[in-house]
């Protein structure tokens, strides 16, 4: 793929695409594009950004990977009834939304797979070409908007790219989680990549390098939308006034996909472990922070986090704080994932390569950065982008 030029289309590719979030995103971007909808959410149209190299709501073509046959209008109309799509402009957008299921192909499933996990990412690595040649596309964006897998060990032969494709070639062996075999793809198409998943996806030591070796951009992981916001904004209040938290306490209920998802405590650990990891970095160090997922299947899409802070201050006066956060992931999550397309295509225009630090502002467990504090993310994602 060559440079793009402002008014090209850019191509976002959506592995998960008739999930909630990724049918939610393509009904925002169509919106967008009819122009019945303002981008309430999306950072990259605010100012300063709207002055960056982003390409315009116009420009995006969408296709996408995805394992189950729901098509995307039904979803979205599921969508609509649980709230989180208005019923107006779910009916602005039938039409394109008919158009943008035609672009959508099977993706990579274990269990009825035939073949080698080689023979997957070819075969998807293919998809996203004729995407991209179809289109006339001079950049297509991977995004991995799938359900959270189970944690997935790392094996000897995720070292080097040799050895990853020395082990993949071997038909029925699983040597790779699907997030990675989509990660995997993508940079066989030449793509960048964006985890907004917990998943494993590009962050096996074989992906990173294959990433150098092709000059790709990529960005992860674990889409910041809800309770992780709220944490980032807050932690450092108590860091910075030199009060000493003691414990922060949490529990997420939700219901729909990520609900049952998340039930299972396979699924869970990765979700889990990222939170965990933010709060302590933030903190400055292990904090006592117990936190729990339940699936209350009568939430329907919405999720509601729950907070308890322990602090101690001067005199060692014990004090709280609570707080509750209720939304619609989706709609959280929706207009990041638009801006993630926009800054990561970007940032491949801009001949960047490597995980994106920068987008750090985005994720609980950012590639590329180690700083959790909400304001400081953002004004290195502020420098970043008005300086590509």
């Amino acid at each position: 793929m060559t440079a793009s030029e402002p008014g090209e289309p850019a191509g976002l590719w959506l592995v998960g695409a008739r999930g909630s979030v990724a049918t939610t995103a393509v009904t925002g971007l169509l919106a967008l594009k009819a122009g019945i909808i303002e981008p309430t959410g999306c950072v990259s149209a605010q100012v300063p950004f709207d002055q960056a190299h982003l390409a315009g709501w116009d420009d995006w073509r969408v296709g996408g990977h995805d394992v189950v046959p729901t098509p995307l209008a039904k979803r979205a109309e599921q969508l609509a009834e649980a709230g989180v799509i208005q019923y107006r402009v779910l009916e602005a957008v039938r039409e394109p939304l008919a158009e943008v299921e035609t672009q959508l192909c099977d993706g990579y499933q274990p269990a009825t797979h035939r073949g080698s996990q080689a023979d997957a990412v070819q075969r998807m690595a293919t998809d996203i070409a004729e995407f991209a040649e179809r289109h006339a596309l001079a950049r297509v964006v991977v995004v991995n908007v799938a359900s959270t897998e189970p944690e997935f060990p790392v094996l000897p032969e995720h070292g080097t790219v040799a050895a990853l494709d020395a082990a993949i070639t071997e038909p029925g062996r699983v040597a790779l989680p699907p997030s990675s075999v989509s990660a995997y793809a993508a940079l066989r198409a030449g793509c960048s990549y964006v985890d907004f998943t917990p998943s494993t996806g590009i962050r096996l030591p074989a992906l990173q390098q294959l990433a150098a070796q092709r000059k790709l951009p990529y960005a992860g992981s674990d889409g910041k939308t809800g309770e992780t916001l709220v944490r980032s904004a807050l932690a450092p209040m108590f860091t910075s006034r030199a009060l000493t938290v003691r414990s922060w306490a949490g529990t997420n209920l939700l219901g729909g996909g990520d609900g049952r998802t998340l039930a299972d405590s396979d699924h869970a650990g990765s979700k889990l472990a990222s939170k965990t990891r933010g709060l302590a970095a933030l903190l400055g160090g292990e904090v006592t922070a117990p936190l729990h997922i339940d699936d209350v299947p009568d939430l329907g899409e919405r999720k509601t986090a729950w907070d308890h802070v322990s602090f101690e201050g001067f005199l060692g006066a014990k004090m709280s704080l609570q707080f509750t956060w209720t939304g619609y992931d989706s709609a959280l999550a929706a207009p990041l994932v638009l801006d993630l397309a926009r800054f990561t295509a970007a940032a491949h225009d801009a001949g960047q390569s490597g995980p994106l630090g920068a987008l750090a502002f985005f994720f609980k467990d950012p590639l590329g950065a180690d700083d959790h504090r909400l304001a400081e993310q953002f004004v290195a994602l502020r420098d970043w982008a008005t300086s590509l």
